[in-house]
């Protein structure tokens, strides 16, 4: 859950990057980090192991302060591999937000599949519910040949409210930046629907999320 410190006017919020293995979660991470200003931007710290999947998780803490409220936002993938199934549970711990990377090729879509159940069923049993923590889906790798057509590109949650979804080519950073928006727009409502930081601190989401556009160089859409 968000951490809101209304004595001191700070919020911090943690998103996580959510995937199979080589979908595209650390390129996310590391297109984002560049362009955060510098002034706002944490060090990106990456643990990866020969083949270049991550092992633990890279951490991309995002500052901005405005009008005396400060947020900080706090950026995370998971790793893909079925054997690090603890770390990604204690990844989610406490998430406030969730991008579902998945890959666009065909022949990944069984993975696809698998990796979203898992997902699903990891803030269950963290007792994290759809209600409060909202999910984006990403189709990246949109650059390949291989890939679904564009109408496949479907939520994979059958709800009344389904998970919006975002074209992206990471390795380029199209649709990088609009993913993170997206989510962290959705992100904030889900907050602010339980813990009501718009009436705390005067500040609704248009001008939340006009401060973080004004520190990010959205550069490809």
């Amino acid at each position: 859950m968000a951490s809101v410190d209304f004595k001191e006017r700070q919020l911090t919020i943690k998103l996580v990057y959510y995937g199979p293995p080589l979908s595209g979660k650390t390129t996310n991470l590391r297109f984002l980090h560049k362009q955060v200003d510098r002034l706002n931007r944490g060090r990106l710290m990456t643990l990866d192991t020969k083949d270049d999947r991550t092992l633990f998780f890279d951490l991309l803490p995002i500052f901005f302060k405005t009008s005396g409220l400060s947020f900080r936002v706090k950026v995370y993938t998971v790793p893909g591999q079925p054997i690090h199934e603890a770390t990604r549970r204690i990844v989610l711990q406490a998430v406030d937000g969730v991008a579902f990377i998945a890959d666009s090729q065909a022949s990944q879509q069984r993975a696809n599949k698998e990796s979203y159940k898992n997902l699903r069923k990891n803030l269950e049993s963290l007792g994290i519910s759809r209600d409060r923590v909202p999910i984006v889906v990403q189709y990246n790798k949109r650059d390949l040949g291989d890939i679904i057509a564009e109408d496949s590109m479907k939520p994979f949650a059958r709800i009344p409210r389904p998970e919006p979804v975002y074209p992206a080519s990471a390795i380029d950073g199209t649709g990088v930046i609009n993913t993170f928006f997206g989510l962290l727009s959705h992100t904030w409502d889900a907050v602010d629907r339980h813990m009501n930081i718009a009436k705390g601190f005067g500040i609704g989401q248009d001008a939340f999320m006009e401060v973080v556009k004004k520190h990010i160089n959205n550069i490809a859409s």
